[in-house]
């Protein structure tokens, strides 16, 4: 039995001007300028001020546009509503913008390179093969990863010569072609299954005579589990050698590559680009002066022109054809207008916020040390700006400033915290580098254990778990005792 009943939700939407203008605020300065050239050339109602406006091309233009016995078409829209009356706040803002007008190098790197496939084809056609055998090593080439492995299974490689290609062959013949053929290509170490076999088709294009090469080859061949796992005496036990001629071998396999296909680009064309940083910081006798990188503080205005021809068409209100042109205009005065709101409530975003990070990190800008880095969140910023933790996080996003310290990411200088023996807040950024440095001059013959860290770091006042160590360690990317072992 069907029922009726109401039943009322409460919602939020976001205007689609809102979500634009979240994304403006995400862009860094690169991708803000790809974004303000795309939209001045979609809409030519918007321009770029190459002066800055005078103060009479803001007042009132009644006199120009409404004189006595001039009839307009009915439409919803003033002229006057696209005049500013007022600079834009970030315009008239302190240190709102790099004031020698700093010019980053942001053009992007334009370099054409060749890619590990079309090295590699070149090649094998100067072979003396079958055209079937040839095809077979075309199809294996193309499945090579851009580090030059093959990883997939050679019996998966046989089914699809099958079904895509049309050719019938059987697994031997497969790795056949690729043993006698891929794998003989420059560079060595190409058509690797996994990096043992990698690094071993890299050391027997070597001198098999040297002591430090074949001890190497051996190690690689049969000793690789022991190698990786760097069970030094077992290997000085297997093959009862000196440490030193270990050291000799290790030495030869630390000259090999275990991604041959680095070098090559993975795309004909690849594009580099500079990281060009969002804001600039300087510091001037003790004092923090944070500033806007001046690509990020364009000068808009609606067009004259525009606004001259949709004053045109509003004079007729008889032609239909006339209307719907000023009603098209009105559209793109209305977008240009929005944006360059837009734009200036980017500006003061990035703006209030910088201000906010330079004010809470104050000492770390001026010492540059690290350790000076007070325990910051998202929550802390937007308590200062009065802005919305989401638009916080949107700001500090792919974000760099330009400091006495070098290139710096804003996100970099947000950590947590955690208490010290003595009850004071410490960032975890700060226990980080502590530990690094533990690390860092450990001996190299017997590296210190998660747990010895523990006890080390309990000794600086920093009471931390085994497990938030092996997090820290992680994160900083060192490994663990064994494979920091060295000779």
């Amino acid at each position: 039995m069907l029922k009726q009943h109401l039943q009322l939700k409460l919602g939020q939407k976001l205007a689609p001007q809102q979500i634009q203008l979240m994304k403006l605020i995400q862009l860094h300065t690169l991708e803000f300028e790809e974004e303000l050239e795309r939209e001045l050339e979609e809409n030519p109602a918007l321009e770029v001020a190459k002066e800055e406006p005078k103060e009479e091309e803001y007042s009132s233009l009644e006199d120009s546009y409404e004189t006595e016995g001039t009839e307009s078409i009915e439409t919803d829209f003033d002229v006057n509503d696209y005049i500013y009356d007022d600079e834009p706040n970030y315009k008239t803002a302190s240190s709102n913008y790099s004031a020698d007008d700093e010019d980053f190098d942001n053009e992007s790197l334009l370099t054409e390179g060749q890619s590990l496939y079309d090295y590699l084809m070149e090649q094998i056609n100067l072979i003396n093969i079958s055209q079937e055998d040839l095809k077979i090593a075309e199809y294996i080439i193309g499945n090579l990863d851009t580090d030059g492995y093959l990883r997939r299974e050679v019996k998966s490689i046989v089914d699809d010569l099958a079904f895509s290609q049309g050719i019938y062959t059987s697994i031997d013949k497969v790795e056949d072609i690729l043993e006698n053929y891929i794998q003989k290509l420059d560079p060595s170490g190409v058509g690797a299954r996994g990096l043992q076999e990698c690094l071993l088709l890299q050391i027997e294009k070597k001198v098999s005579s040297n002591k430090a090469v074949s001890l190497a080859a051996n190690i690689l061949r049969f000793q690789f589990d022991a190698l990786t796992n760097k069970h030094y005496n077992k290997i000085i036990q297997k093959y009862d050698i000196e440490e030193e001629d270990l050291k000799d071998a290790l030495e030869e396999i630390a000259k090999l590559s275990p991604k041959v296909g680095g070098n090559f680009d993975t795309q004909t064309i690849t594009i580099n680009q500079e990281i060009i940083p969002d804001f600039v910081i300087q510091v001037k006798d003790g004092v923090v002066i944070p500033m806007l990188n001046s690509k990020n503080a364009p000068t808009l205005r609606v067009s004259e022109e525009y606004k001259d021809i949709l004053t045109t068409y509003s004079h007729d209100k008889n032609s239909s054809e006339h209307k719907q042109a000023a009603l098209f205009i009105k559209q793109k005065l209305d977008a240009a207008k929005w944006y360059i709101d837009a734009i200036n409530q980017r500006q003061n975003t990035l703006l209030q916020t910088i201000n906010a990070i330079v004010k809470f990190q104050h000492n770390y800008f001026i010492t540059g040390d690290e350790k000076s880095l007070r325990p910051m969140i998202l929550k802390d910023i937007a308590d200062i700006t009065g802005f919305d933790i989401s638009t916080i996080s949107r700001v500090v996003k792919s974000k760099y400033a330009d400091t006495p310290n070098g290139i710096l990411y804003l996100k970099d200088l947000f950590s947590d915290s955690l208490t010290n023996d003595d009850g004071e807040e410490v960032s975890t950024k700060e226990i980080k580098m502590h530990l690094q440095e533990v690390i860092s001059k450990e001996n190299k013959r017997k590296p210190l254990t998660d747990d010895a860290l523990v006890v080390i770091l309990k000794e600086q006042g920093y009471n931390i778990a085994r497990r938030t160590i092996a997090k820290y360690r992680e994160q900083l990317n060192i490994p663990v005792a064994r494979l920091r072992k060295e000779l």
